[in-house]
């Protein structure tokens, strides 16, 4: 053998014994981060080493995840190209998020010493010689059995994946040939697959002292790429530090659905240092009602004997917000209406004559149900532009709640102190509202998407004046630049 040779194999070993030095040898500018290596090695160690240890790794949102598992994958195919082993690669879906995942591992395979061996078979398997990455969807009911993982077992994103079918379906995958197993995601609530793999890989970690959970929140992210700590910064100064975003996707903290949406520090944020108001201040403000439609009472009782017939019997709840007009809008709540029974017909002409008593610049109403009647009829009294319908969906309503959630921890939605006022109707209505607001529980459900199940669950309270609080958050997506009158 050529010493030039011997040089060249030896070379290519080397490559080979480290994800690292493989990808500063080939990914062209693209090489492993720091904070991206030491999960990556962990891995790789356990496949080559035969270890079949399990890992779970989570970083911060959009700082390189993805990207470091297509190069520990590109690195093992490598690797294996002559001797072979198979990679299962397990996502909620196939389609979108299976065929980006492919795209991208077939891209960083296009190097100088994989891109002749590279082969797409199925649409579903990327090989590189004889070894090969079989990507496979984990949603319930996908035809996914039969398959196994010799080198390495993947359940990326982890947390929309179905324990069950994860337990059923997929773990058996790795059993034959002791395959190392790494899941990786985002951890949001702790009943997700990834959250409880954390739980079980950290009692380990104790007991052995061996590195198992890799976590990377953004600040090791914007140690090394001081841009994206800008970026983070900015998402926490637009949606504020404790909403469930920056706590979950860049802080890296597990949700506890079990407890409150609105803990007390939230609570305190939406309290604001101003009084309700009775009437429009006479200039330099704008003004908006957001309503939560009850139905109406059949046996014709209204108000606290409605109540008095039927304790859990919903209210139709107004809020009155003042809107402080500017490139971010912030929203104050200054008075509340309730009616509980009210017939529609009735309930029409109080919300039509409150439109035009405050000057409403928008009306956003539930028009979910009972309330499409009522919504139609004030769209066709103040106009489609004044008029905005809101239908309730698991969809919608998870959509609201963070939105809500937003402008509270942004500093941006305020309701009037319930203490500051003679009024003592609105003061009733503004401890009650506090009172919704406390007893208000949530859920992050399972699947794709996040949606969160939030709601009042206590038999002596309802969440109506919370549904019209949350509606605010609707108006936050309308214009509401000052106008300005054109002359000829």
């Amino acid at each position: 053998m050529s010493a030039r040779r011997a040089g060249l194999e030896e070379g290519l070993k080397l490559i080979h014994s480290d994800p690292l030095r493989f990808s500063q040898a080939v990914m062209q500018g693209k090489a492993l981060r720091e904070y991206q290596t030491p999960a990556a090695r962990a891995i790789a160690a356990s496949v080559i080493g035969g270890q079949g240890r399990e890992f779970a790794v989570v970083f911060s949102r959009q700082s390189g995840k993805d990207e470091m598992l297509a190069q520990l994958l590109a690195f093992l195919l490598s690797r294996y190209r002559l001797s072979g082993g198979s990679v299962v690669f397990g996502l909620p879906a196939l389609r979108p998020q299976g065929m980006i995942a492919r795209d991208r591992l077939v891209e960083r395979l296009h190097t100088s010493l994989t891109r002749d061996s590279v082969r797409v078979r199925d649409g579903t398997i990327v090989s590189c010689g004889a070894a090969s990455v079989r990507f496979l969807s984990a949603a319930r009911g996908a035809n996914s059995r039969g398959n196994s993982a010799s080198l390495l077992l993947v359940a990326n994103e982890a947390q929309d994946i179905d324990p069950d079918v994860w337990d059923a379906v997929f773990a058996p995958m790795a059993a034959a040939s002791n395959a190392t197993t790494v899941f990786l995601g985002t951890v949001w609530s702790g009943s997700t697959l990834l959250a409880r793999q954390m739980r079980l890989l950290a009692d380990r970690e104790r007991s052995d002292g061996v590195q198992r959970v890799f976590l990377v929140p953004w600040r090791d992210v914007a140690r090394e790429l001081p841009v994206y700590g800008t970026y983070v910064r900015r998402q926490i100064d637009l949606l504020g530090e404790h909403h469930p975003f920056i706590r979950t996707e860049y802080e890296l903290e597990e949700l506890d659905g079990a407890g409150g949406l609105f803990p007390a520090e939230r609570r305190a944020l939406v309290q604001g240092d101003f009084a309700a108001e009775s009437h429009p201040a006479s200039t330099g403000c704008a003004y908006a009602l957001t309503v939560d439609v009850a139905g109406e009472e059949e046996h014709g009782f209204e108000g606290e004997r409605a109540r008095q017939a039927n304790p859990r019997k919903d209210s139709t709840a107004v809020a009155v917000v003042r809107v402080i007009t500017g490139e971010r809008p912030e929203f104050q709540i200054v008075a509340w209406y309730q009616w509980t029974g009210t017939r529609h017909a009735t309930l029409y002409e109080r919300i039509l004559q409150l439109a035009r008593a405050w000057t409403a610049r928008r009306v956003v109403i539930d028009s979910t149900g009972v309330g499409a009647g009522l919504a139609s009829f004030l769209r066709d009294a103040l106009g489609e532009r004044v008029v905005t319908a809101f239908v309730f969906s698991s969809a919608s309503k998870s959509r609201l709640a963070w939105e809500f959630l937003g402008l509270i921890d942004s500093g941006r939605f305020r309701v009037f102190d319930s203490h500051l006022n003679a009024d003592r109707e609105q003061a009733r209505l503004g401890r009650l509202f506090m009172q919704q607001l406390e007893a208000c529980r949530y859920a992050v459900l399972p699947g794709p998407g996040h949606l969160v199940r939030w709601g009042v669950e206590d038999t002596a309270l309802h969440d109506d004046l919370l549904m019209a609080a949350a509606l605010v958050a609707v108006l936050q997506r309308m214009d509401w630049k000052p106008r300005s009158a054109r002359g000829r």
